[in-house]
């Protein structure tokens, strides 16, 4: 019996060490248990004096009977001390993950309860708060600091200095990387010739962006999808790259060779500094966009917003509107409660149509194929409202300043349009793949038209899909959904042009050819965004895989049967339509006034 009790405490000793050793791995947290438990029994003292004892110098302490064995303590399965590693290690993970949580948000944590209170991440809070003091400024710029008071040095002083007391308060020294950014191009602009200035001024805006970019996702937190600096940082980047191409057409290129849109945004002489990072940091536009044209910009700054655009017979017409302002309250009322109405139907639908259930196992096996057209439409639905509360507020917020007047309407009504980011209706209501990219994200589509699309000579669809992708960001989903994008483009366009003109002989078939165009480009629209929403390749190949690439196959299909002239080749059968339409038209020109003649005679 002796000799069991003393085997069964060399056990109770070898494992007591074991799990002494176990436990130093399990992280801090344990250790300071440790020495807590050694504390009260007196260990720690003689871990101090005189250190720990070795296994045989027990072992003949029990058996010399110079005290009596402890109590055998019951013994632990290799389960229980796992359970204890892991709970160990999930308290560790935990504290670990609440100290990422609360220090996610480089910008300022004076909102800190706020964030606390409505369970939103601090990042968010402060961007929303921004916003709402923009807005405010916004209605104090416009009255305050109106062109008529104040000269245009105060005005871009004042846009400046708080865009960029916002960017700190949102972004902390991470809003550095806007100057940083403007800084370096600008350096570009003025030692490089307008010859090649914005070519320079793309690589080195766009390599800077997909730097800080890439920084951002595989080193600090790859899955991350909140208020981020590259968000800025991106529109940032379209004004540079705008106002190279714009110096560049007023600069290097003669006249003739510029489109009517080019000539209109052309700039004749190089931007002072401060005008400069007025237009690139200005408090208005510096959290959320949008872009806009530096001469629209610079006629907002100065007090003539219309005054490159409108022609002769425009400015006569209107002369009698222009002698009074249009006031933007209304249109600001309307944006604002538009952005916050859907706002509030993101945060209480968001979580009902989850998109990763998409690609879940079961719903994948159990759910007829109907069912997850239907609920792919929905959970796509469910994701935009966000992008409207972002882009409404932040076209508010110009209109409150007085920028974004784009004219009248032919009712003599204000128009606030000329900067707007969206139409939410034109958007929902889309029948083709162009129209829905035509009223999504405007100042970026005419920013990709203008940089690309015009001046890329071969492969222009291609290449502005690449551009888009490469400054959407680093995520290989970004890259999925726009090479998905290029090849449904080809294949609506194919569509639009070979099928398109069988139904528009009558109301009834024109009705049935829009009901089914806006089904499938709802359809198609939402399968090409889902990896754009899941970010990762191998969710997305998944989502792509349970569909049997059907779409892509389909489109290709389309695109090859269905062929389209290319831009140029149209462009030379319209110059040869034009000349063939006054030769078509003189014969039965003739006829006719030979007609009237034999009738008067």
């Amino acid at each position: 019996m002796s000799q069991s009790n003393h085997e069964e405490n060399k056990d109770n000793l070898r494992r007591k060490r074991r799990d002494e050793e176990e436990t130093k791995m399990t992280g801090t947290e344990e250790e300071e248990r440790r020495r807590e438990r050694n504390k009260g029994g007196g260990g720690h003292q003689e871990e101090e004096g005189g250190g720990r004892q070795t296994e045989e110098e027990e072992e003949e302490e029990e058996e010399e009977g110079a005290s009596p064995p402890p109590p055998p303590a019951p013994p632990r399965s290799r389960c229980s001390r796992t359970q204890e590693q892991q709970s160990g290690r999930s308290l560790g993970g935990a504290m670990a993950a609440e100290e990422n949580r609360n220090t996610a948000c480089t910008g300022s944590s004076l909102l800190q309860p706020v964030s606390e209170i409505t369970n939103l991440p601090l990042d968010q809070v402060n961007f929303v708060v921004c916003q709402l003091c923009a807005l405010l400024s916004a209605f104090w710029f416009r009255l305050f600091l109106h062109p008529s008071k104040t000269s245009p040095f105060i005005r871009h002083v004042v846009a400046t200095l708080l865009g960029l007391y916002f960017a700190l308060f949102c972004f902390g020294w991470y809003a550095l990387h806007f100057l940083v950014q403007s800084g370096l191009t600008y350096g570009i602009m003025i030692l490089t010739g307008v010859e090649h200035m914005h070519k320079y001024c793309l690589l080195v805006a766009l390599s800077y962006l997909s730097l800080c970019q890439i920084t951002r996702v595989y080193v600090f937190d790859y899955g991350m999808y909140s208020a981020d600096f590259t968000g800025p940082m991106m529109v940032i980047t379209q004004k540079i790259t705008s106002l190279a191409f714009e110096i560049h057409d007023g600069m290097a290129r003669k006249e003739e060779h510029l489109t009517p849109g080019q000539k209109i945004l052309a700039i004749r002489r190089m931007p002072s500094l401060l005008e400069y990072f007025s237009y690139n940091c200005n408090f208005m536009g510096i959290l959320a966009g949008p872009t806009s044209s530096y001469n629209d910009y610079i006629a907002f700054i100065e007090g003539d917003p219309r005054r490159h655009r409108d022609q002769e017979a425009d400015r006569k017409s209107n002369s009698k509107l222009r002698q009074s302002e249009p006031s933007p309250n209304t249109e600001v009322v309307r944006k604002v409660a538009t952005s916050f109405f859907c706002l509030l139907v993101f945060l209480s639908v968001c979580k009902v149509f989850p998109v990763e259930r998409n690609i879940d196992d079961d719903f994948i096996a159990n759910m007829p194929f109907y069912a997850q057209v239907v609920y792919l439409y929905l959970s796509m639905l469910t994701t935009r409202p966000k992008y409207y509360f972002v882009w409404t507020l932040a076209d508010a917020i110009n209109n409150a300043a007085g920028f974004g007047f784009n004219g009248y309407d032919n009712d003599d009504s204000p128009r606030w349009d000329l900067i707007s980011n969206l139409r939410i209706l034109n958007i929902e209501l889309a029948t083709s793949f162009k129209v829905f990219l035509d009223n999504w994200n405007i100042q970026t589509a005419h920013w990709l038209k203008r940089v690309c699309y015009e001046r890329c000579p071969y492969h222009p669809t291609a290449a502005t899909f690449i551009l888009s992708a490469m400054w959407h960001g680093a995520y290989p989903g970004y890259y999925l959904t726009f090479l998905t994008g290029i090849v449904i483009t080809l294949a609506a366009r194919a569509v639009r042009h070979n099928v398109r003109p069988y139904f528009l002989q009558t109301p009834t078939h024109k009705l049935v050819y829009d009901v089914i165009t806006w089904a499938a480009t709802q359809i198609a629209i939402c399968y090409t965004v889902v990896p754009f929403v899941l970010l990762s390749v191998g969710p997305s190949i998944k989502f792509y895989r349970s569909w049997y690439f059907s779409l892509h196959i389909g489109c290709v299909l389309l695109a090859v049967a269905l062929p389209v002239k290319p831009k140029h080749l149209r462009l030379k059968d319209q110059q040869k339509n034009l000349l063939q339409d006054p030769v078509q038209r003189h014969p039965e020109a003739t006829d006719s006034n030979c007609s009237q003649r034999e009738k008067t005679s």
